[in-house]
């Protein structure tokens, strides 16, 4: 073993097969398109290739630092970029692994990477002899005669440091080092709670009287869970079929009162304090760096431009969607005390309930009624479908390459040409070890280098309903929609084209992230692509036209609920994000005195967002959960233009793709938009879309 490798197994007595050339990271797979040798990668190799990773990433920083010749865009910027490959490649596994397979494994093994992994970005953002040389490029960037692409690169490269603390001086760079430090592990235990107090909770239920009202799908499921639980009865949980499920449809209001305070009650326990310590560490790091608070640190670089922008953008939106919300909210009071409710209020346990009866007396139509004609294996063929039709692109399972579960599906993803695009990975189903919800990411980036292309390994994680008994997977309408939403940020990933990996299919500003995601939603209220393979997965049926009619009938059934649903989370955000100090008061008391203004419902005592909403305090979305709002005014005003030209139209898709799938952020966002459509969005196409207000 050489002295490197040593070095790599950090002095513990680690077996050769975990540092040595048997380590899966520390070799070329020999896969096709080098795909990840899942079936070979064990907990034991990630930490030695991390550390090997780190050790090479810096050897490559150094290597820049102590180049002898003057700076260049090639030996600095671009060798900066290509820096740390193997780092790169170990965390992209890993860490997209850990949130759709976690183990107390992997959070024991993020929490001792943690530090070791925000040192080592210290190492490259406060490193003043690298930060020299880039400041020398960036400075005589008009005579290098760079493309549009180099010169983005440049930007953001020198304007990355600059946000990183380069310009900090002293004892501030130490303290920015330690909050960066802190922030790393607070957010890792904020996500640990939350999974944590999610798979805690069950809803055993062993008298049959109980489960009036759900229906059969809902029952087969909670009695599938029962048994691998080892219960008697039903079990229902907290995953989103489960719970979305018994709140919908369970007649016994207690139960559904206990659900939902086990779901919206969630980790304040552990995570209230991590809240205010998260947030806290935010301002700080803001405020070293010249800014008054998180949400102008934040906002300095996005679409939006701005604090102002946003909270403007916010109550432009608000200010006529919260009477919309309060009318429906009126209308399901109004039919649950005409159904025998009774006079008291509306609790947030009975919304979802009389909201569901009275959209099924409305419009005739329900899940129960629909999910039939969804099952999953048609959905998947359709929607690989939809992407052909309009971009020409095909998928081909591939049964031949490993997978991080048994329940992964992998596919090689082909251009009209028959080239290779991507492989495209797709986990469906919830497990304790997946975290709620739903998203993208890629265990590979496309990035060109010495001319050679590297292209992406993307990958879709959902939480839809299991197969039960003979019972295939079946969606609901709303799954398939998260389908299509998170199918579209994919083809983002698995569309791109660019030579840095850093500006290349995802990689743009968030309030940009999710245009292409949210543009896919609208297929799935198009009667013309439904009816190309909505069948009953019984009879085989075709999806009855009245049926599709009831679905877009039912679009905007409780647009202004869900519209000022998604405000709250907004308004919440940017109220954690804007302050200027840490208030005194708990967290639930601030998350209540923050909404109060805006409530539609009664809150319950003890329930509380804050602590359970990973996006905010784990994810990437902190001063940015206005961006699902503000890419939703993009896709309103993008489609419109499928519905004028034809929601197929490959001129439109050809446009698409080239304007936005493929370009990533090599150019300013705002421009690859009006590029596409030709002028810039306004809210109004939201809140037209919506039935909020009319043209």
């Amino acid at each position: 073993m050489s002295p490197s490798k040593l070095l790599a197994c950090s002095g513990a007595a680690l077996i050769l097969s975990s540092c040595g050339m048997s380590n899966p990271f520390f070799v070329k797979s020999p896969l096709d398109f080098e795909a990840p040798q899942f079936d070979k990668i064990k907990i034991e190799h990630y930490k030695p290739a991390f550390l090997r990773g780190i050790k090479e990433a810096k050897a490559d920083i150094d290597a820049i630092v102590a180049n002898p010749e003057e700076p260049t865009f090639k030996n600095t910027i671009e060798a900066l970029e290509y820096s740390g490959e193997l780092l790169g490649r170990v965390s992209n596994i890993f860490y997209s692994v850990k949130e759709a397979n976690d183990s107390k494994e992997l959070q024991a093994l993020a929490r001792e990477l943690s530090p070791l992994m925000t040192e080592y970005s210290m190492y490259v953002s406060l490193n003043e002899g690298l930060f020299e040389r880039v400041k020398a490029v960036y400075q005589k960037k008009d005579r290098l005669g760079l493309d549009k692409e180099q010169s983005r690169l440049l930007d953001k490269t020198y304007k990355g440091f600059v946000r990183g603390g380069a310009l900090l001086q002293g004892s501030e760079k130490e303290e920015y080092s330690r909050i960066s430090e802190q922030l790393s592990l607070a957010t890792l235990e904020f996500g640990k709670n939350v999974l944590d107090a999610t798979n805690a909770y069950t809803l055993n239920i062993t008298d049959e009287k109980d489960l009036a009202g759900l229906p059969e799908y809902a029952v087969s499921q909670a009695a599938e869970t029962a048994k691998e639980k080892g219960h008697q009865g039903w079990t229902f949980d907290l995953s989103a079929p489960s719970y979305g499920a018994f709140l919908r449809f369970a007649d016994n209001r207690e139960l559904r009162r206990q659900i939902y305070m086990a779901y919206n009650t969630r980790a304040v326990d552990t995570n209230s304090e991590v809240c205010r310590k998260i947030a806290q560490l935010r301002l700080r790091k803001a405020n070293l760096l010249g800014f008054d608070c998180y949400a102008d640190y934040v906002l300095d670089e996005r679409m939006a431009k701005g604090t102002p922008n946003v909270l403007s953008f916010i109550n432009e939106l608000m200010e006529p969607s919260l009477p919309a919300a309060r009318r429906d909210v009126q209308a399901v009071t109004d039919y649950a005390r005409a159904n025998g409710f009774g006079e008291s209020e509306l609790q947030p346990w009975d919304f979802s309930y009389w909201s569901e009866k009275l959209c099924k007396e409305k419009y005739s139509i329900s899940d129960e009624i629909l999910k039939p004609y969804f099952q999953l294996d048609n959905c998947i063929d359709a929607v690989f479908g939809l992407a052909t039709r309009l971009y020409g692109i095909t998928f081909e399972q591939r049964t031949d390459l490993p997978v991080y579960h048994k329940d992964v599906k992998v596919y090689d993803v082909k251009d009209s040409d028959g080239s290779h695009l991507a492989l495209f990975y797709c986990d469906f189903f919830p497990r304790e070890s997946k975290r709620a919800g739903a998203w993208m990411t890629s265990f590979r980036e496309t990035l060109v280098r010495n001319g050679v292309e590297q292209r992406p390994f993307v990958t879709i994680v959902t939480n839809f309903s299991k197969p039960s008994g003979d019972t295939p997977a079946l969606l609901t309408h709303d799954e398939l929609t998260t389908f299509l939403h998170e199918f579209g940020h994919s083809l983002h990933g698995m569309l791109a084209k660019g030579r840095y990996s850093s500006m290349t299919g995802t990689s743009v500003n968030h309030d940009f992230v999710e245009l292409p995601s949210q543009i896919m939603e609208n297929w799935a209220f198009e009667p013309e692509y439904l009816n190309g393979f909505a069948r009953h997965y019984r009879t085989g049926q075709t999806i009855p036209a009245e049926l599709i009619e009831k679905i877009v009938a039912a679009q905007n059934y409780n647009a202004g609920y869900a519209q000022v649903r998604q405000l709250h989370f907004g308004t919440l955000d940017m109220a954690w994000h804007t302050l200027k100090s840490i208030p005194e008061t708990s967290t639930v008391e601030f998350e209540h005195n923050v909404l109060e203004p805006f409530k539609v419902l009664p809150i319950a005592d003890g329930s509380c967002i804050s602590t359970t909403i990973t996006h905010l305090f784990s994810g990437g979305y902190a001063a940015g959960y206005y961006s699902y709002k503000w890419a939703e005014v993009l896709a309103a005003d993008a489609f419109s233009l499928f519905q004028e030209k034809g929601i197929f139209n490959r001129e439109v898709s050809d446009s698409f793709r080239q304007n936005v799938l493929s370009k990533g952020s090599s150019e300013d966002e705002a421009v690859l938009y009006r590029n596409f459509r030709g002028h810039d969005p306004e809210p109004k196409a939201l809140l037209v879309k919506l039935g909020i207000i009319e043209k």
